[in-house]
């Protein structure tokens, strides 16, 4: 047995709940019922809560991962700038130009060979286990969208 309800809605509403009856050859009531019913259901809430949960693991995770990059990322910078301001003798006055030239013409091949890298996805970071054990890593996929 079932109780009558008279229960008022906007207009759009009312029109997405006749077309969605429609699509799905259903009454409106049907789809109100089920509407109000899951709505009601405490499952609803648990599976909400868990869809955000997991969701929020994922984001938590691409957040990890993004650190990590970037401390990496900080680290070797960090490095180089160290290690090549300890190495790099001072220039003559006189050698300076040729070395600026030198350094220009470095630097136009350091940004070619960059935007090649950056053309075919390889990423120095994905490198580093390779680099330090030895062996290749298995390949993770492209993150970019996580960045």
């Amino acid at each position: 047995m079932r109780d009558r309800m008279n229960v008022y809605f906007p207009p759009q509403m009312l029109k997405e709940i006749t077309e969605l009856a429609e699509r799905r050859k259903l009454s409106r009531s049907a789809i109100v019922e089920a509407a109000v019913a899951s709505f009601l259901s405490p499952d609803g809430a648990d599976k909400r809560e868990a869809a955000f949960a997991r969701r929020l693991d994922r984001l938590s995770r691409q957040a990890g991962r993004i650190e990590r990059d970037l401390r990496v990322t900080a680290d070797t910078l960090a490095l180089f700038v160290r290690f090549w301001l300890t190495i790099t003798p001072p220039l003559p006055s006189d050698a300076q130009a040729a070395a600026q030239i030198k350094g220009r013409e470095r630097y136009e091949g350091f940004v070619e060979t960059l935007g090649k890298r950056l053309q075919k996805g390889q990423n120095f970071l994905h490198e580093i286990p390779d680099d330090v054990s030895g062996q290749p890593v298995a390949e993770e996929p492209n993150r970019t969208d996580a960045r």
